[in-house]
């Protein structure tokens, strides 16, 4: 894998558990992998259980850099990861998703739960109302997510949903394609500082 000479800041959603399938701890490992051997840096939750601290690791592992934002509340519940390049420990879950999105270029869900979708939807939210452009992806793993994408074609066909909204989300069933696909699609734009901020 070639190292990209401008580094990207890929923020990772995903769940704190590992999951039924082992199809599930694979993916997470094969994302951190290629963002690490990219050169890329990894912005997530900052804690080191389930598929957080797999992607985490396989990061570190292939020399890419992490941040992890946890709030005090769950630092303890979720292991906070003690290994990382920087772990910053917030008051509120409100301050971590803020500082996780102004330090990212893009955005990736894994397999998670309730959490992982708040934070998925959150940002699909922030790009629909113009808060930033940054690129949204799916990592649709065994099938994962075929329920939820087919709920959110129900929706544009309802008419709760723009087509042109519906398609910003990238899917992919590729952990190197799908981060591929999102550098294609980023924003030459202006800096991402503050554009957040009012959110």
């Amino acid at each position: 894998m070639t190292r990209s000479p401008t580094p990207l800041s890929i923020c990772v959603y995903c769940g704190s558990r590992h999951g039924e399938l082992p199809a599930y701890t694979e993916a997470a490992r094969a994302l951190g992998t290629a963002i690490g051997e990219r050169g890329w840096q990894l912005v997530y939750g900052g804690g080191q259980v389930g598929l957080m601290g797999e992607v985490a690791d396989a990061v570190l592992a292939a020399g890419g850099r992490v941040i992890g934002v946890i709030p005090e509340s769950l630092k303890r519940l979720e292991v906070g990861h003690a290994g990382l390049h920087e772990l910053h420990v917030v008051p509120t879950m409100h301050v971590r998703k803020q500082m996780m999105a102004e330090r990212a270029d893009a955005f990736i869900a894994l397999p998670g739960g309730i959490g992982t979708l708040e934070e998925l939807y959150e940002v699909w939210t922030w790009r629909q109302l113009g808060y930033h452009a940054r690129p949204i992806g799916l990592l649709n793993v065994a099938g994962y997510y075929d329920g939820l994408l087919g709920f959110m074609q129900h929706t544009v066909d309802q008419g709760f949903l723009a087509q042109a909204q519906h398609d910003v989300l990238v899917v992919g069933t590729d952990a190197d394609a799908l981060l591929q696909a999102l550098a294609d699609r980023l924003d030459p734009g202006p800096p991402k500082s503050g554009d957040f901020a009012r959110v």
